[in-house]
């Protein structure tokens, strides 16, 4: 008997020290091996079946009750987000209206592709098809179709250099402002492109993404404010130009009135 009992107590204190190997060896054979009759269990099969009863009432007891409150509490947030954050309603509606913004974009382009050129004249109709071109690499040839409509700069011998002064700086400003023109037709359709470009990426967008996407609508938007700035600084320049030119005449009518004066003056006193 000692014997037996020696190696039962050998093999109790081998248990406790290798728990987790002989409960994963306990649970292959139980899930592999043939269940026996209830009547051929052993002591040691009954108390492994009741401590794997245990581990596994303790499992669903401690662990699962605290995952299933994990779980019911994510429940609740995702319900919230769906009903009040992000209401799935809401969402569909500013999708369908950023459709139809898409399309209010798209007549955009189509009117700004109107054709409205009327000039007849070749020299003019050259000009007037530069100017509506909306192709920046047309500004490069705005000067000489400008020359050839307007003509040139009146030589030395023509005119005073104070007229030639007048009409080189008129010539130059309008020059200018016919470039910027050109300029910002370009640039608005860009900012057509990437409004279209904008209005889709929303309409596509997951809730989350949407700060980043209006984020980029604003620096498109500044750029735009940039751009106005740009074409009303032309208009002031023409305005400005404009004034001066009026003033000039006045300072050249003077001019012409004093030295007529002075003519008549010197034929009286000849007389």
């Amino acid at each position: 008997m000692r014997p037996a009992r020696e190696l039962l107590r050998k093999g109790a204190s081998w248990i406790k020290g290798h728990k987790l190997r002989v409960i994963l060896l306990s649970l292959i054979l139980i899930i592999a091996a043939p269940w026996p009759a209830e009547g051929q269990f052993s002591p040691c099969c009954a108390i492994l079946a009741a401590g794997l009863s245990s581990i596994s009432s303790a499992l669903q007891s401690v662990i699962g009750g605290g995952l299933n409150q994990i779980l019911g509490i994510d429940q609740s947030i995702q319900q919230f987000e769906q009903n009040f954050v992000w209401p799935q309603n809401l969402i569909n509606q500013a999708r369908s209206l950023v459709g139809n913004l898409q399309g209010v974009f798209n007549q955009i382009q189509a009117l700004t592709k109107i054709q409205v050129n009327s000039a007849t004249l070749p020299n003019a109709r050259q000009l007037e098809t530069n100017l509506l071109s909306r192709n920046a690499n047309q500004i490069a040839q705005t000067s000489a179709n400008y020359t050839a409509l307007y003509g040139a700069v009146p030589a030395a011998t023509d005119a005073s250099q104070q007229v030639r002064d007048i009409v080189d700086m008129t010539d130059a400003a309008a020059q200018t402002a016919m470039k910027r023109a050109i300029e910002i037709d370009a640039l608005s359709d860009l900012e057509l492109q990437a409004a279209s470009q904008i209005n889709q990426s929303i309409q596509n967008a997951a809730p989350g993404s949407a700060p980043i996407i209006e984020a980029q609508a604003d620096a498109w938007l500044v750029r735009a404010n940039a751009y106005t700035q740009a074409a009303t600084a032309d208009l002031m320049r023409l305005r400005a130009i404009d004034l001066a030119n009026s003033s000039a005449d006045i300072k050249m009518g003077a001019t012409n009135t004093a030295s007529l004066r002075q003519q008549l003056m010197n034929l009286l006193q000849h007389n």
